[in-house]
């Protein structure tokens, strides 16, 4: 059996806000050490509960135009997840155009005609 570890570690300052993020996986393709992040989205679904715990966190330096790509990108990638996972291709469809309409509504994307 393999085992993988993925590690967070979160800088915060003398108001508990993030001021710095890292993180380390050991199966990264460049694993080079800790990388910096500005962001980051955790959802863990409870196999107990049936429940999602979710950590969202990110810096004091991280500008509203990214946040704006971050949750496009997740979006876009969360219909992409849920189509593998449950081969429902008509909601990641729904998804995914939601996904397209938040890129263009916040500029992201170039607006279509």
């Amino acid at each position: 059996m393999k085992k993988e570890t993925i590690s967070i570690n979160v800088e915060l300052d003398e108001s508990n806000v993030p001021i710095k993020l890292t993180w380390r996986s050991s199966d990264h393709p460049n694993n080079k050490g800790e990388e910096e992040a500005k962001a980051f989205l955790l959802s863990i679904f409870s196999k107990d509960q049936m429940d999602t715990l979710k950590i969202d966190l990110w810096t004091k330096e991280m500008q509203v135009s990214e946040m704006d790509r971050l949750f496009y990108n997740t979006l876009k990638g969360l219909s992409e997840t849920y189509k593998k996972a449950t081969n429902n291709t008509n909601m990641a469809s729904d998804m995914a155009r939601f996904a397209q309409y938040f890129g263009e509504e916040t500029d992201i994307l170039p607006k279509s005609s």
